[in-house]
């Protein structure tokens, strides 16, 4: 099945359908803005309306009918929200109705299902023209003497699109009769927008017939009835996507949109694994001499069960041998487009000829007494009704004959009913019989009001619904038509399917089957949240949960229940109550634990079969498949009976593991841990820490701040509310990273946190609510990251403030370091896949690790850990993302970066090895100390080591950024750490800190100094005077980047080594280039800055530079680097004059010298080169020109910035004028700047 084509074209044709039906609609008069009133020259049965052209657009007869209509539909739905909102509504309804009967008759055509076995959208013989359209009168539709007439004139004048569209309306009323869930008859107003063309090569007919293959629609070949359902999940793929932006906006999931957000079609494969294993092991358990199980690839055989577990079982499956197939009711209660139903049919198709039954009665009874489904969309429940009455016409030819219909309904609101009719009804029936029906019903449409909002969700008590079809039928108006009782007639019609559908959801089933809606709780409006809370406190975290226990209700006792859902409920604090119901009231028979990938979801996902009877000491059957990366790998896993990934548990295991955890993997010796020791919790103190609940405001990466209004080893909040620094140490998270690392924030605890604490409780009445656990505040402590794709534990010293997604722990004195080296080992991993598996790693799951603590070896981890964290911090400060960052790592007392970096790769493999050995020795101790030897090994990977090894490339980029800050007085190759972050840079201040004793250089020295060009006699580097470096596309400057960079290297490695280090640092780029300055000057030009951005990042928090790039544009006219540190409200001026103008007359005068070689050259190849060169020129200066124009403003505006406020807020402030205008001249301004307040 070629789903990218299907997924393409549903896609195109909703957005198609509806620009044709809302140009339709726009003809007579009714848009997006309003309803227009017919044109005065309207009479009679004709209406005229204004289009814009000389001649108005008429309408006349039935059309004017199907125009009000349709105005009183919009209207209608206008009651519940806006005429804007009613009209888009109303449009889509028309186009899915559309686009639904398309679908259905091109599945028919293909398979030959048309009672008149002629095409309506194609040829047979592949010609543009349908059979149709060709032969109209040998399909035996019901034409009038008028309507041949006109077909054959339409026909003589070639009109085909005005015959087609005759006999398409034709076709869909004749369908009516076999098909009337889905072929209402079209004398309403979806008649009046319908717009199709078979000739148009744009349109809709045209794309279905040729953008599909058709052997995708043909079930004789490789087409199922599954494509019905993948049209219906693509058609919506631009409605989810607005559903999901408007819940990241924080709005509400309504019940127009609620079937978007949550609708995810089911591959087949995990449709068969829960049919067969549910509806089919019913069956077989009942009667295994069936035979029917080999057909079934993915039935689980039953593990081998104890002896007093298989007399339970016999008595239940002599319950199951009682049953005739009539007697199996499933249903699907949220069956999208009967995905799960059709492939159930299939099954009791077997089932019923397993017992004897012809196909042609089967099918006839599957419809009658098995297949039941719901669903609150529309959309879905005309594709469900069509792909089970396909299903059944493909086993019965004679199935379509206007006679059987199925029970799948969509669930309908009681709203509009009106009740003031139901004294109408009842005629005939006694007093007591009357007044208890219409109480009945009164209830039903109680229950029913709004249930759009619910869903099958809804308790529906179980009414005498033979009784309340007695009632409708017995109707009494006594021959006379009223203002009172017209239209009772529509109520009785609406009142039966009411019935039809709270019988459906009342009744109990053998087995119940669907893949439910996943919707967080938060996301949905008040009523449905009020209703699940009353009603489901249980399961109330989300939608999927509520499912759950909504499904084991709707199930009989000792029946079947199935589902896919996301595998959150297996261990999550949140659904504890939940597991326990399933785990106390069901039996688990078998599950497939999905993970990530095995369909479009989002999420991990997992199926289970439930039996709605406790059994205890049950084995049941488990794949576990979350480690699979790919959807086929999970499938075949479960197709060859894998057995590396079967496991087989019972279910009261789980209660040894807190929480109450689905650890279905997990060995005796392991479930003994959590009896056999106590808890972290019982003996440290994890905590989670502060949220500042505007971390915009309240935040920032340690390296956008000034360094001198940071305070480092704060001992207490006492001590922090006198202090003047601003901000303190702040753990986030971050990348998992063991032993030590990831010190990235500041947060601004000022005053004790003054500013945090009146923010939050202008919130939330106290600030306690999110600035949690004061008194652990700046103690030494182990942290991690709560949300994690892996567990990995940091030591950290006192000074830190910990975050609600840097949760710590904090251990009595003695413990620390054994219990940091616990919580790294490979047991800690273990423990955390069966009460956290899904990568939430918050105190509540940490607190419940069982600790051993054996102090005969304490020594010894102690020591092996504080090895590690020496390593880890080693190899942290190696880089200026460190706050103690000293000199680059390749600064070594060697002439060439050659030999420099072949001593660090040889230091980081000692590093990365010794670190891998270490963790490998601690893991045999904890595998020794808990007694796992069996279900746990010691080696680490090299993935897992979380130091890095040396890469040329990214090491050589940093030496460059290092070099770069060197230029600018960050940092300085003569002495260790930061210099220049925040304070005012002056030459005497950078010299009085290469000097132990300032003020010892006279300023003489100085300025000679600087007159040769920042090299002195004993070649010094100084950094940069006026704190802006230019960056040319060719040597034009002295002092330009590369200029730098080479007298920076003649510094740092000695002369006679520089073009040696030039080529290496050029080949180590990989840049374009033919020489290597020309390599790195492209490097510095296109790449630098991205590559600073990305350093200066950290996930979560954006980009945040402190080298800024002014950049005038794509032709490269002018760029400048500007370290933000050493900003004064004079630096644009100065740039602008001294540099940006400078380049301008450098420009000014290589254009003149071009001109001058053109004129007088007689080298035709020199002239083209010279003439190509003063083209890319006057580019560039042009773009100076109107860069200039853009920075005069700023520079005249004499900007000042607060580094407190972050790179965010000063990269717009620095482009924002005194008038208030914006200038954008710092590159990629729109990914690093804050978003502009309106």
């Amino acid at each position: 099945m070629n789903k990218t084509a299907i997924k393409n074209f549903a896609i195109w044709a909703r957005n198609k359908l509806i620009a044709d039906v809302s140009y339709d609609a726009r003809l007579i008069g009714i848009t997006e803005d309003g309803i227009a009133k017919p044109l005065p020259q309207s009479f009679g049965g004709t209406q005229f309306f204004d289009i814009g052209t000389a001649e108005p657009y008429s309408i006349s007869g039935e059309a004017v009918r199907q125009r009000d209509k349709l105005i009183e539909v919009i209207q209608q739905k206008e009651k519940d929200t806006d005429y804007k909102t009613a009209y888009q509504y109303v449009i889509e309804e028309v186009a899915y109705t559309w686009f639904n009967r398309l679908i259905a008759i091109r599945f028919m055509e293909v398979n030959d299902y048309l009672p008149s076995h002629i095409r309506v959208l194609s040829s047979e013989s592949g010609k543009l023209e349908p059979d149709l359209v060709t032969t109209p009168f040998d399909a035996e539709l019901p034409f009038t003497a008028e309507e041949e007439t006109r077909i054959f004139q339409l026909k003589q004048d070639n009109k085909l699109d005005e015959v087609f569209r005759i006999l398409f309306l034709k076709q869909c009323n004749a369908l009516n009769e076999i098909l009337p869930a889905l072929f209402e008859k079209t004398k309403n107003y979806t008649e009046l927008l319908l717009s199709l063309s078979v000739i148009d090569q744009d349109g809709v007919v045209y794309h279905l017939i040729h953008d599909i293959p058709e052997d995708d629609f043909n079930v004789e070949k490789t087409g199922q009835v599954e494509i019905i359902g993948w049209l219906y999940q693509y058609y919506n793929t631009d409605l989810k996507d607005k559903a999901d932006e408007a819940v990241k906006a924080g709005n509400k999931i309504t019940r127009e949109n609620l079937p978007e957000k949550t609708q995810v079609f089911t591959p087949d494969w995990i449709v068969r694994y829960m049919v067969e294993n549910s509806l089919g092991r019913l069956w077989v358990e009942g009667h295994p001499d069936c035979g029917l199980k080999e057909n079934w690839k993915y039935y689980l055989e039953e593990a081998q069960q104890e002896p007093e577990v298989q007399a339970k079982l016999a008595e239940i499956r002599r319950e199951y041998a009682a049953l005739d197939p009539e007697d199996i009711k499933l249903i699907d209660p949220c069956m999208g487009s009967g995905h799960i139903l059709v492939y159930a049919f299939d099954v009791l198709m077997q089932i019923y000829e397993s017992a004897g039954y012809s196909q042609r009665d089967a099918a006839k009874s599957i419809l009658e007494h098995n297949i039941y489904g719901l669903d609150i969309d529309d959309r879905a429940y005309q594709l469900a009704y069509f792909a089970v009455m396909m299903k059944a016409r493909q086993y019965n030819r004679r199935i379509l004959n206007g006679e059987n219909n199925c029970h799948v309904y969509a669930i309908q609101e009681s709203n509009s009913i009106n009740r003031a009719h139901l004294k109408y009804f009842g005629a005939g029936m006694d007093d007591i019989e009357k007044n208890a029906a219409k109480m009945q019903l009164e209830g039903l449409l109680d229950t029913l009001t709004d249930a759009k909002e619910y869903g099958s969700i809804l308790n529906v008590e179980n009414y005498n619904w033979d009784l309340l079809r007695q009632f409708i039928a017995e109707e009494d108006t006594a021959g006379q038509i009223s203002m009172d009782n017209m239209g009772v007639e529509d109520t009785a019609e609406r009142l039966n399917r009411i019935i039809d559908i709270g019988e459906t959801m009342a009744r109990k089933y053998w087995v119940t089957v669907t893949n439910p809606p996943y919707l967080g709780l938060r996301s949905i409006g008040a009523k449905t949240l009020t209703y699940i809370q009353d009603n489901y406190p249980d399961s109330k975290n989300d939608f999927f949960a509520v499912f759950i226990e909504k499904t084991i209700k709707y199930t009989l006792t000792r029946g079947k229940t199935t589902l896919v859902t996301a595998e959150s409920w297996l261990s999550l604090s949140s659904f504890e109550k939940l597991r326990c119901t399933i785990l106390n009231q069901t039996t688990i028979e078998s599950m497939a634990h999905f993970g990530e990938g095995a369909f479009d979801a989002g999420f991990g996902t997992v199926a289970f079969v439930l039996n709605h009877e406790k059994v205890d000491n049950y084995m049941g059957s488990y794949f576990k498949l979350n480690d699979l990366e790919f959807a086929n790998q999970k499938q075949n896993a479960i197709l060859e009976n894998n057995k590396k990934y079967l496991y087989v548990a019972k279910q009261e295991d789980f209660s040894f593991v807190p929480g109450y955890a689905v650890s279905y993997w997990v060995s005796q010796k392991l479930f003994d841990t959590f009896t056999k020791y106590s808890s972290l919790g019982s003996i440290a103190e994890p905590r989670q820490g502060l949220t500042t609940c505007d971390n915009e405001r309240f935040m920032r990466c340690w390296s956008e701040i000034s360094i001198k209004n940071l305070k480092f080893g704060c001992k207490s909040t006492e001590e922090s509310e006198s202090i003047p620094e601003k901000w303190f140490p702040y753990n986030k998270g971050g990348e998992p990273r063991r032993w030590y690392g990831n010190n990235d924030f500041v947060v601004n605890w000022q005053h004790n946190g003054a500013e945090i604490k009146e923010f939050v409780a202008s919130k939330y009445v106290s600030y306690t609510r999110t600035v949690k656990n004061i008194p652990y505040y700046f103690r030494r402590g182990l942290t991690w990251s709560a949300i994690a794709k892996k567990y990995a534990v940091r030591a950290y010293d006192a000074g830190f403030i910990f975050a609600d997604k840097g949760q710590a722990v904090f251990a009595p004195e003695g413990q620390y370091y054994y219990l940091c080296g616990l919580m790294n080992s490979k047991f800690t991993d273990k423990i955390l896949e069966i009460i956290s598996p899904t990568l939430d790693f918050n105190c509540g799951y940490i607190k419940k690790i069982p600790i051993a603590i054996e102090m005969d070896r304490a020594r010894v981890v102690n020591d092996n850990v504080k090895e590690n964290i020496a390593m880890s911090k080693e190899d942290w400060d190696s880089f200026e993302e460190s706050w103690d960052f000293k000199k680059h790592p390749l600064l070594r007392n060697v002439s060439t970066i050659s030999e420099a970096f072949t001593l660090w790769q040889t230091e980081c493999d000692n590093r990365f090895n010794q670190l891998k050995t270490n963790e490998e020795d601690l893991n045999r101790i904890f595998i020794d100390i808990y007694g796992l030897q069996d279900e746990l090994t010691p080696e680490v990977e090299d993935k897992d080591v979380t130091v890095r090894k040396a890469d040329l490339q990214r090491d050589i980029k940093s030496l460059l950024s290092y070099a770069v800050g060197c230029m600018f007085g960050r940092y300085s190759t003569y002495k260790d750490g930061l210099l220049f972050a925040g304070e005012p840079y002056s030459l005497q201040a950078f010299v009085d800190k290469m000097n132990e004793r300032p003020g010892t250089i006279s300023a003489e020295e100085l300025e000679r100094a600087y007159r040769n060009e920042g090299i002195v006699v004993d070649e010094m580097f100084f950094p940069d005077a006026d704190n802006v470096i230019p960056i040319t596309d060719e040597e034009y400057l002295d002092d330009d980047i590369v200029s730098r960079l080479c007298a920076w290297l003649k510094a740092v490695y000695g002369a006679d080594t520089l073009e040696e280090n030039l080529d290496y640092i050029a080949k180590a780029l990989g840049n374009k280039g033919s020489t290597s300055r020309e390599i790195i000057r492209n490097y510095f030009l296109n790449d630098f800055f991205k590559d600073h951005c990305q350093t200066y990042s950290v996930t979560g928090s954006g980009k945040r530079p402190i080298y800024w790039l002014f950049d005038s544009g794509k032709q490269n006219g002018f760029k400048a680097l500007v370290y933000l540190h050493r900003y004064t409200p004079d630096t644009i001026g100065n740039l602008r004059i001294d540099y940006l103008h400078k380049m301008q007359r450098v420009y000014e005068s290589e254009i003149n010298r071009m001109q001058d070689m053109m004129d007088h050259s007689e080298n035709a190849r020199e002239v083209a080169a010279a003439s190509k060169r003063k083209d890319k020129l006057a580019k560039q200066l042009k773009e100076c020109r109107e860069y200039d124009e853009k920075i005069s403003h700023l520079a005249l505006s004499r900007i000042e910035l607060d580094l407190d406020d972050g790179v965010k807020v000063n990269y717009r402030k620095l482009q924002t004028a005194q008038d208030g205008k914006f200038y954008e001249v710092l590159a990629d301004s729109k990914n690093i700047m804050v978003k502009e307040k309106k």
